[in-house]
């Protein structure tokens, strides 16, 4: 593979304008140290926090340069994780969804780049405003949580209102055209998660990456049915912004969150939605 020289290369000392998504639990440390020495960047996906699982992986990984990323808002309710990785001195943290000023001077005091993934242009200055060394610029297409605006409109618009900062451009980006046409638009690389989902060095389930790989986009389901079986519990405001338009069910088009709601009548409606997605899933014909 031809080297592709960008301001995000450069910054980050790699051979290749590729970052892996740090995918909860997916993106482990053996997935990070692959990217990594494949010449890319690859991160550990701290997710939601099990510090058991994040210092085994860290360890996995080896001397492999990674960084570490985390859904923010829920790795400020257990900093001691933040302290954690730091301790390992990364090349790089990013933060994902929540208020990145609690921790953004701690990640750069410790010499670490501060990334931080943004889904819009208020994101954007905020970031910048805090010191972000990278922007992700996160669209629509996007597996797992995500806004409205398409990745291929939003990144242009990233890149003008931070023309100063690499930005990397993320969601349905899976190959090298995806790469090609991020940098026409001004981006200095990409941040792929799917795609490396379906790797062999990914922590992830064969069968899941047997329907990847033999799915295509028009099978594609939007739903909050992996918070459901986690029982993830997103913050309201977060919550706002990562709505989430589900499946038509006899002509109604049904609207979930990404987390448990706080009226009693809408917690009534998790077992009912629970059951709608997983008969929706199950009426999917299986591939082989």
């Amino acid at each position: 593979m031809t080297s592709i020289s960008t301001r995000l290369t450069e910054l980050l000392g790699i051979e290749h304008p590729i970052l892996l998504a740090p995918m909860d639990i997916v993106a482990d440390g053996r997935l990070a140290a692959a990217v990594s020495q494949a010449g890319g960047f690859g991160i550990i996906g701290g997710g939601y926090g099990d510090e058991g699982w994040l210092t085994r992986e860290m360890d996995a990984a080896g001397d492999a340069r990674v960084g570490v990323g985390f859904i923010t808002w829920s790795m400020a309710r257990r900093p001691k994780l933040l302290d954690i990785v730091l301790e390992r001195h990364p090349p790089a943290v990013m933060l994902s969804f929540g208020d990145v000023r609690p921790h953004a001077q701690k990640i750069k005091r410790a010499g670490a780049l501060l990334i931080c993934q943004v889904q819009t242009l208020h994101q954007v200055r905020e970031a910048v405003a805090n010191g972000a060394d990278v922007l992700v610029a996160q669209g629509a297409e996007g597996g797992g949580h995500g806004i409205s605006r398409g990745t291929f409109p939003f990144v242009p618009a990233v890149v003008d209102a931070a023309p100063d900062v690499p930005v990397a451009a993320a969601g349905g980006v899976a190959d090298g055209r995806g790469l090609a046409a991020a940098l026409m638009l001004g981006a200095d690389g990409v941040l792929v998660g799917t795609r490396f989902y379906a790797s062999q060095e990914a922590a992830g389930l064969p069968a899941a990456k047997n329907r990847m790989m033999t799915a295509t986009g028009d099978r594609t389901i939007r739903s909050i049915l992996f918070d459901i079986a986690r029982r993830n519990v997103w913050p309201h405001p977060i919550q706002a912004a990562c709505s989430r338009m589900i499946f038509p069910r006899n002509g109604v088009v049904v609207k979930l969150t990404c987390c448990s709601t706080r009226t009693k009548k809408r917690r009534a409606m998790r077992p009912r939605a629970r059951r709608a997605i997983l008969t929706r899933l199950r009426s999917l014909p299986a591939r082989s």
